[in-house]
């Protein structure tokens, strides 16, 4: 008996030792959490205190509701007006663009895609993910501006946003669609419905949320792009609501322009321009969320 006894009280020894062994890890890998987490968050915060901090000054009703037309150098006056309408509606015409393009591709490489010709397109989304905003300016320069003619506009530089957002939609939009599970599909078919009305009716809805995040995410993107619209866009200090012809204004070459200069006017214009494109992003970000839990409650 005391050989059991020993035994016994030795194995619950060796129990106890590595239960607190866990222990120590788990709070130690917790702890390296939040200290991660904090490394990543207090930059965020800093950035966006310090442009919330010094757009303040110059932020208000007139300064949204101006344009930059007969302002001088040295005046105090302007707004960013014509900057944010021309934003919204080249942010608008590249979503336009790119989001039912990269929702096709993306289901036709999760459901009807084959092995060869899937990977090639993977292939070219993982490549065109990588390409630098200001080749995508540079390829619409040569393309539409220049060889054929069309000229600077705000469709212009919408295609080259649309290039940008086209494979982040693309690869979000696929890996949503993976997390589907396959019995939801098997199912469907199991009652003979068509294989095009499971896609639409039960396997995007299923995966809304997750799309909507991607979508969301490759719009924040390309608001703050600011290089391919250099040589698309062009800018301009006036309204121009027509994006269809001639150059047109947006938020991100407002800011580049007002900071290029030495006035302590068009710094702090320029400071109230990125605080606008950083509301801008939030409110977008906001709206979508609120949309997708509302669908996600609809569906409960």
């Amino acid at each position: 008996m005391s050989a059991l006894t020993a035994h016994a009280t030795a194995t619950a020894s060796d129990v106890w030792k590595v239960r607190g062994r866990r222990a120590i890890v788990n709070r130690l890998a917790t702890v390296a959490m939040y200290v991660a987490f904090l490394l990543a968050v207090i930059p965020l915060g800093a950035v966006i205190w310090y442009t919330v901090g010094r757009g303040l000054a110059r932020f208000g009703y007139r300064f949204l509701t101006h344009s930059m037309a007969g302002v001088g150098p040295l005046d105090a006056g302007g707004g960013i007006y014509h900057a944010i309408l021309g934003t919204v509606e080249q942010v608008f015409l590249a979503s336009v663009i790119s989001v039912p393009l990269g929702l096709l591709v993306a289901i036709y490489l999760n459901e009807y895609g084959g092995k060869g010709l899937a990977t090639t397109v993977r292939l070219l989304v993982d490549v065109m993910t990588g390409i630098p905003s200001i080749v995508a300016g540079l390829f619409v320069l040569a393309f539409w501006v220049i060889g054929l003619h069309q000229g600077f506009s705000g469709l212009a530089a919408a295609i080259s946003l649309a290039i940008l957002m086209l494979p982040v939609v693309t690869r979000s939009a696929e890996e949503m669609l993976k997390l589907v599970p396959n019995t939801f599909r098997e199912a469907a078919y199991a009652l003979g419905i068509p294989k095009w009305r499971v896609i639409v009716s039960i396997v995007i809805p299923a995966a809304s949320t997750g799309i909507t995040t991607g979508i969301m995410l490759a719009v924040a993107r390309v608001t703050g792009e600011t290089a391919p619209l250099l040589m698309t866009a062009f800018g301009s200090n006036f309204i121009h609501a027509d994006p269809l012809k001639g150059p047109q204004e947006s938020l991100p070459l407002y800011v580049f322009a007002q900071a290029g200069n030495a006035f302590k006017v068009n710094i702090d214009r320029a400071w109230a321009a990125a605080m606008t494109l950083i509301l801008i992003v939030v409110l977008l970000y906001a709206v979508a969320r609120l949309l997708t839990r509302r669908d996600a409650l609809n569906r409960r």
